[in-house]
């Protein structure tokens, strides 16, 4: 298949390495050289704009940082949309607000190009290791044409439902890995001072209710260094979220108040 993909930072790069591998015809863009030629060293080609990428790609798969990036190269002056034939399909994997998701999704479509949310779960080791989670928010014309190409990446794909249902299942996704992060630093915090070793602590918590992904990783976690920022923008999407819908989240606020201290 025809492929683009713009947004090659610790976790997008390595899902374009993984498309290129799986022998699809691939066009990256980014605006660092270094990824750029690691991926033509895969076998990529490189696109000299967003808009370059949107002509050739029949997929243009998205995993740059934030809603303002994401909305540059969907639909600024030189974005994907003023190159994509009708017919096109843009998947976003970026965390955004699901107004942005919308907005978007409704400009693509004048144009008949249709726009999915397509979140992921997994960071730069499950890129690699192709382990990745998909949550995608599309029709199932697009979310059939994209699934091969989510699975060079990781076997879990789960279609959420129609547009927009991808982003909120990965905010929520988001919040209970960070009130998660805050309840295993307490713990594991509160167990050591005790006096108990970490690796009895750490059997203790998987063998009982409390067992969690994050605990089980806890003493060996070592998070990138743009964990924090990342979490912290997140958090400030569900927080944004939760408000529309008018619930409270006291935890998901508290997690981000401290997360400086709480992320290994």
């Amino acid at each position: 298949m025809k492929v683009g993909f713009i947004g090659l930072g610790t976790q997008g790069k390595y899902l374009a390495v993984n498309l290129a591998q799986a022998g699809h015809d691939l066009m990256v863009y980014d605006l660092r050289r270094e990824p750029l030629d690691e991926l033509a060293a895969s076998g990529a080609k490189i696109a000299p704009s967003a808009a370059t990428v949107g002509s050739h790609g029949e997929v243009v798969e998205i995993c740059v940082l934030d809603d303002a990036q994401v909305e540059d190269v969907v639909a600024g002056p030189d974005g994907v949309l003023s190159g994509a034939a009708p017919g096109t399909i843009i998947a976003v994997h970026s965390t955004v607000d699901p107004a942005t998701i919308a907005r978007l999704a409704a400009i693509a479509a004048a144009r008949e190009v249709e726009l999915i949310d397509a979140p992921v779960s997994g960071s730069e080791s499950g890129a690699k290791n192709k382990t990745m989670s998909y949550m995608v928010g599309a029709s199932a014309r697009a979310f059939a044409t994209c699934r091969p190409l989510f699975e060079t990446s990781g076997p879990n794909i789960t279609h959420t439902g129609g547009l927009g249902t991808g982003i909120r299942a990965k905010l929520a996704h988001q919040l209970i890995i960070c009130v998660n992060i805050l309840a295993a630093s307490e713990g594991m915090r509160l167990g050591v001072e005790s006096g108990l070793s970490p690796e009895i602590l750490q059997k203790v918590v998987h063998d009982g209710a409390a067992q969690s992904r994050i605990a089980d990783r806890w003493f060996a976690m070592n998070m990138n260094p743009n964990a924090r920022r990342v979490f912290y923008k997140d958090l400030q999407l569900c927080l944004k979220f939760a408000h529309d819908l008018k619930l409270s989240v006291p935890g998901a606020a508290l997690a981000q108040q401290l997360l400086d201290a709480i992320v290994p």
